[in-house]
C-alpha cells in the first residue's frame, strides 16, 4: 500500500548556482524512478545554516510530496546519497 510523503532535501549548490532548476528536477526524476509519485515540488530557497555543516554555510530547500511504498524510501535514499548535490536529506509520512 503506497503512503504520502514529504521528503526535505538540502542542495549544496555550491558552483550550480544557474543549475538549480536542473538540480531540483534531476532528483524528482530520481525519486520517480525508485517507485515514488511526485506529486508536488516545493523550492523553498537558500537558507543559512546555524552552524557550518561539512565546511557548508547555507543549503538550497527543496521539499518534495509523494506517494511510494514504504521499502522505497530506503531505495530513494540510497540512491541520492550518490548524488553530490543532496546535502540532506529526510522524510516523514504526511
Amino acid at each position: 500500500m503506497k503512503r504520502d510523503y514529504e521528503g526535505m532535501i538540502v542542495l549544496d549548490t555550491t558552483g550550480h548556482e544557474a543549475d538549480v532548476d536542473q538540480l531540483v528536477q534531476g532528483i524528482g526524476r530520481a525519486i520517480e524512478s525508485e517507485g515514488g509519485a511526485l506529486e508536488q515540488i516545493e523550492q523553498l530557497g537558500r537558507k543559512d545554516f546555524a552552524y557550518n555543516a561539512r565546511k557548508l554555510a547555507s543549503g538550497h530547500y527543496v521539499s518534495y510530496h509523494f506517494s511510494a511504498l514504504p521499502e522505497s524510501i530506503d531505495k530513494i535514499k540510497s540512491a541520492l546519497s550518490l548524488n553530490e548535490a543532496v546535502h540532506l536529506q529526510h522524510y516523514q509520512l504526511r
